[in-house]
């Protein structure tokens, strides 16, 4: 059975590339030979939501940009 749940930093405490790297290494997890099964459930679901909030941060960045962008045209 599962030795230990992972612990996992609060997403929102996460930069864009802790984020990516976290992602990485959930993907490394899960495609190891040694992945623990007991654990496919809680890496998908973690990965799950790192994805939503790096799209949700892809999202605010792109709107911000072309604000930006719309601006510099306007002057």
């Amino acid at each position: 059975m599962s030795t230990d749940t992972p612990a996992f930093t609060d997403i929102k405490d996460l930069t864009y590339a802790q984020a990516i790297a976290e992602l990485e290494e959930i993907l490394r997890n899960m495609q190891s030979d040694n992945c623990d099964i007991d654990l496919l459930t809680v890496y998908t679901r973690r990965a799950s939501e790192l994805l939503a909030e790096c799209r949700r941060r892809l999202t605010v960045t792109d709107s911000e940009l072309r604000e930006i962008l719309k601006k510099m045209e306007e002057q």
